[in-house]
């Protein structure tokens, strides 16, 4: 893999900020700003849903996001519920099973 260049300064905005090689900006307070470059699908739904609910792109993906997130989180903790519940009941399970 090749080397990637050492962040670099960028101009504007009050908080100091570099740009990595990669592309992505980074702000001192610890926020991350990409570019989302969406098909015109998704600019589509975008659009409509920053209308009906008053609220910016940026907005929008920032709740899908961490929407996604916190279904996925929940999905793991139940997957590791049902598995705990299967380890303390499978004798059980069986025996109805075998019924």
């Amino acid at each position: 893999m090749g080397e990637h260049a050492p962040p670099r300064q960028v101009s504007g905005g009050a908080a100091p900020a570099t740009r990595s090689a990669l592309g992505i900006s980074s702000v001192s307070s610890g926020a991350v700003a990409f570019t989302v470059r969406p098909d015109d699908e998704l600019e589509h739904a975008l659009s409509v849903l920053a209308t009906v609910e008053g609220a910016s792109h940026q907005e929008i993906i920032r709740r899908a996001v961490l929407e996604r997130y916190e279904r996925a989180g929940h999905a793991t903790l139940i997957q590791e519920s049902a598995g705990r519940m299967i380890d303390r009941w499978s004798d059980l399970l069986h025996r109805l099973g075998t019924v």
